[in-house]
């Protein structure tokens, strides 16, 4: 920010109002012993600003810091004592929580293995099912949104309620004609998924026509929906190993975090009694 924009500035804010004698070299603006330089606001302005945006712009910073600097000296005037050493504690406390999470944060960052084999998924899994139990209804189905009116249609629909994989290429030549479409149905998803992607299933209906094997053909004004399902797991039962992975991969990863955690914290400590760093005195 170049001096003839901050003279400009100062000029805007009151012929300099915040100036006195008091000013030191650079500063801008002083709420009693505080100081605010040009070197704060630096960044504060974004390219392109016009002259009047950028005045504003800061203007407002100057008046935040001002009354932010303004109260906490009103604060340290007018609290009592015992209120300012509860807080001094609490403030003490907390910049060695921060300091100390963000250190071990970055030492298991750097050292956690986070490759997980298959075997190992499967073996917790096997070990904690009844902690797996799902919390609605999982379903494995296809579908498909087409145009009432497509030429196809009976070809389409005799395809699909009797799904081959011999016809990949029929369906890959004729997909672009669906307004939307899944056929991967060895997929577990949620009932707010379906909800999402097929509106003609609303929580009224789902009983009646969320069901394994299930064949649903739906007309919703000019869309005809094509929905086979493959299989329904309902709330409370175990849920599908596949549909739990990633829960379980965040889970043992979470374990080991906190196994080198309190690895960590032991050897530090330990390291520290032998160097003679950290002594109990009797």
């Amino acid at each position: 920010m170049n001096k003839l924009f901050l003279i400009l500035l100062c000029l805007s804010l009151g012929s300099c109002n915040w100036f006195k004698e008091e000013q030191k070299e650079d500063s801008i603006a002083r709420v009693g012993k505080s100081y605010l330089y040009k070197e704060d606001i630096q960044n504060l302005v974004p390219k392109g600003a016009s002259k009047e945006d950028s005045i504003l712009i800061i203007r407002s910073y100057i008046d935040r810091w001002a009354t932010q600097k303004l109260l906490i000296e009103a604060a340290e005037r007018n609290l009592g004592e015992a209120k300012k050493k509860e807080y001094a504690t609490l403030i003490s406390q907390y910049k060695i929580d921060l300091y100390t999470k963000a250190y071990i944060e970055e030492i298991v960052k750097r050292s956690v293995d986070t490759l997980i084999n298959n075997d190992e998924l499967k073996k917790y899994y096997d070990e904690n099912k009844e902690n797996f139990k799902t919390n609605g209804s999982l379903v494995r189905l296809r579908y498909i949104n087409l145009s009432k009116d497509n030429p196809k249609l009976e070809t389409i629909k005799g395809k699909f309620f009797n799904f081959d994989k011999k016809d990949k290429k029929f369906w890959d030549l004729n997909s672009m004609q669906f307004k939307s479409f899944a056929f991967n149905d060895s997929v577990w998803v949620d009932m707010g998924q379906v909800y999402e992607k097929l509106p003609i299933i609303n929580p009224d209906n789902r009983d009646e026509l969320i069901q394994s094997g299930k064949k649903i053909q739906v007309l919703d004004k000019n869309d005809l929906y094509l929905v086979k399902i493959r299989n329904v797991i309902a709330k409370n039962e175990l849920s599908p190993f596949e549909y739990i992975k990633p829960t379980l991969k965040e889970i043992i990863i979470n374990k080991r975090k906190l196994e080198l955690i309190k690895k960590f914290e032991k050897e530090i400590t330990e390291d520290a009694i032998k160097n003679k760093d950290y002594e109990i005195y009797k």
